[in-house]
C-alpha cells in the first residue's frame, strides 16, 4: 500500500507542479499589476492601506503553495507563513470596511445612532428577518451602539492572535515529533489545534457577519457583498479544503501519505488563486482612486482638451472637456505609509484586545484571592474565638480542695 502511494504522487507530482507553477505565475503576475496601481494612485491612504494588504494575499498564498508543491520539506513553514498572513489579512479586511465609514470614531457614532432607533423605524425588510429564528442569531447583533464594535474588533484580533501563537505552536509540536499533522488521535497536537482554530475563525466570522448586517447599507458605493464574498472564499474556503482533504486521507479515501495530503492543497490553492486574483482586479479596482474631489487632495492636474465639432449647417463649435486628476504617489511612499501606519494601528489593537482579555481574568483572579483571604481570616476568628472560649472556661472554674 505504501508503494502504491509513493508512486502516486511520483506521478502525478511533476505535471502538477508545471500545471500549479503556472496558475500562480498567473495569480502573482495579475496581483501585483493591481497592487502597483492602487500604490500608484495612492490618494486614500485610509482604505487603501488595507486594500494592498488583502490584495498582498493572493501572491503570498500562490508563492508558498508552489515552493510548497515544489519540495515537500518546505510545506511545514510555508504553512506557517500562509496562517500567520491569513490571520493578518481578515483583520486588514475589517479595518477596511470601518475606514470606507470614515473611521472608527464615526462608525461608533452611526451604531450609537443605530442603537437608540425606535424598532419600527429599522425597516420592514429587518422585520421580516426577525421571523426566521437562525437568520435573527447569525445575522442580528444582540448589542448595538460602541459595545457592537468592541466586539467585531476583538473578533478579529483574538483570531490574528491565536492563528499566529498556534502556527508557531504547530512548528514546535513538529519538531518535538507530536503534531501529526491530518491525524485525528489524542496523542498528537493535530485535532486539539483544529478545534481551537476552529473556533476562533468561526467566532470571527460571526463577529463580521453581525457588523457587516447592521453597516451594508451604508457600504452601497463600495459593493461589500462581492467584496465579502471573494475575501472569505479565500480565507475560510481553503481552511476547510485543507480540513476535509484531511478528513479523506484519514478514512482512506485518498491517499494516506503526507506528502501527497499536503501537495493536494497546494495545487488547488495554486489554482483558486488564479480565479482570486483576476476577481480582485474587478473586486478592489484602483480606478475609484484616481480621480478625487478637489477638496480631498493638496495637489491636483488638469488636463484640458479642445476639439471642433462640424454642424449640419456647414458651422464649426469648439467642445472643451476638462479632466480633474489627482496626483499620484510614489511607491516607496505608499509602501512606507502601509508599513509604518498600518503596523502602528495593528499593534495598538492587539495591545488593546489583549487588555480587554486580560481584564476579566484579572477580575477572576482578585475575587478568587479575595475569598481564600476571607476564608483565611474567618478561620482565624474561629481560632481566635475557641481559644477565648477556653481560656474563659479554665478561669471560670473553681479550685480543688
Amino acid at each position: 500500500m505504501r508503494v502504491t502511494e509513493t508512486n502516486t504522487y511520483r506521478d502525478l507530482h511533476f505535471p502538477s507542479l508545471i500545471i500549479g507553477g503556472s496558475f500562480a505565475a498567473v495569480a502573482i503576475c495579475v496581483s501585483v499589476f493591481s497592487i502597483l496601481q492602487h500604490l500608484r494612485f495612492y490618494t486614500n491612504p485610509a482604505e487603501q492601506k488595507w486594500i494592498v494588504s488583502v490584495l498582498f494575499m493572493v501572491p503570498v498564498y500562490a508563492a508558498e503553495s508552489i515552493i510548497s508543491l515544489s519540495n515537500s520539506k518546505f510545506s511545514l513553514p510555508c504553512d506557517i507563513l500562509r496562517n500567520c498572513y491569513e490571520a493578518f489579512a481578515l483583520y486588514s479586511f475589517g479595518s477596511y470596511l470601518v475606514a470606507c465609514l470614515g473611521g472608527e470614531r464615526r462608525v461608533v457614532e452611526f451604531l450609537e445612532n443605530e442603537s437608540k432607533k425606535p424598532l419600527l423605524e429599522r425597516g420592514d425588510n429587518e422585520r421580516k428577518k426577525k421571523k426566521n429564528s437562525f437568520w435573527k442569531f447569525l445575522c442580528d447583533p444582540y448589542v448595538l451602539g460602541r459595545e457592537l464594535f468592541v466586539i467585531e474588533k476583538f473578533g478579529l484580533v483574538q483570531y490574528m492572535i491565536l492563528k499566529t501563537f498556534c502556527a508557531f505552536l504547530t512548528f514546535l509540536l513538529e519538531l518535538l515529533g507530536v503534531y501529526g499533522d491530518g491525524e485525528f488521535k489524542w496523542y498528537y497536537g493535530y485535532p486539539y489545534i483544529v478545534v481551537v482554530l476552529n473556533f476562533s475563525q468561526m467566532w470571527a466570522l460571526f463577529c463580521l457577519v453581525q457588523f457587516y448586517n447592521v453597516t451594508h447599507e451604508r457600504l452601497k458605493e463600495i459593493k461589500p457583498l462581492a467584496k465579502f464574498i471573494s475575501f472569505k472564499a479565500i480565507v475560510f474556503a481553503t481552511w476547510w479544503q485543507g480540513f476535509g482533504i484531511a478528513l479523506l486521507c484519514y478514512y482512506g479515501i485518498l491517499p494516506k501519505e503526507g506528502r501527497f495530503q499536503n501537495g493536494l492543497q497546494d495545487f488547488l490553492i495554486c489554482i483558486e488563486m488564479a480565479i482570486a486574483a483576476v476577481a480582485h482586479i474587478f473586486v478592489f479596482p484602483a480606478e475609484p482612486y484616481h480621480y478625487i474631489p478637489i477638496s480631498e487632495c493638496g495637489k491636483i492636474t488638469s488636463e484640458t482638451s479642445k476639439t471642433e465639432v462640424k454642424l449640419d449647417e456647414g458651422g464649426l463649435v469648439e467642445k472643451t472637456e476638462t479632466h480633474v486628476e489627482a496626483s499620484g504617489t510614489s511607491i516607496k511612499e505608499s509602501v512606507q505609509d502601509i508599513v509604518i501606519d498600518g503596523g502602528q494601528h495593528v499593534v495598538k489593537d492587539v495591545v488593546l484586545t489583549i487588555n480587554q482579555a486580560m481584564g476579566p481574568v484579572e477580575k477572576g483572579v482578585t475575587k478568587i484571592q479575595d475569598t481564600i483571604h476571607q476564608k483565611l481570616l474567618d478561620s482565624d476568628g474561629k481560632e481566635e474565638t475557641e481559644v477565648t472560649e477556653e481560656v474563659t472556661v479554665e478561669t471560670s472554674v473553681p479550685p480543688k480542695e
